[in-house]
């Protein structure tokens, strides 16, 4: 029992030596520390642009949301060129496996056409459909349907 006792003990203490240690790191360089995504990362991305866009039930046309985001996607994509990302088209879980596959790579297909179409090179953008097979919410209800239903732009 002491020996548990001693050793969590100086788990603790370790803990703490090496939290005080990251502590005085910053404070003695003068570094700032980045705060939010790193620019050009996915995670700015998703943070700053919207890395999807949505699609009403069996259709794979841009809505003037879609297009407001594919184009904040086009600006992102020409301030970073050496970014190359990947669409994925998706869609909710109703219809047969080959509909859905078929329908997804339309709606990738659609975005990708539409940020070429806005100045951004195609050798940097690849498509990929995946049907039903990555839902982004679960459930059988319109809500969870309509989130499920497309294209999802990733950097590579």
């Amino acid at each position: 029992m002491r020996l548990k006792v001693v050793a969590a003990l100086g788990m603790v203490a370790l803990l703490s030596a090496c939290a005080h240690e990251n502590a005085n790191t910053g404070a003695s360089t003068g570094a700032a520390q980045p705060s939010g995504p790193v620019p050009g990362s996915e995670a700015d991305l998703v943070a700053n642009v919207g890395d999807r866009v949505f699609y009403d039930l069996n259709k794979s046309g841009l809505s003037a949301d879609a297009k407001t985001t594919l184009q904040k996607q086009a600006d992102w994509l020409a301030k970073y060129p050496q970014v190359n990302v990947e669409v994925a088209g998706n869609c909710d879980d109703r219809g047969t496996e080959e509909y859905n596959i078929a329908l997804g790579q339309r709606r990738a297909n659609a975005a990708r056409d539409y940020l070429v179409a806005k100045g951004v090179t195609s050798s940097r953008i690849s498509t990929i459909s995946y049907g039903k097979d990555r839902p982004t919410a679960l459930g059988d209800t319109e809500e969870a349907w309509a989130q499920n239903r497309n294209a999802i732009t990733a950097v590579k």
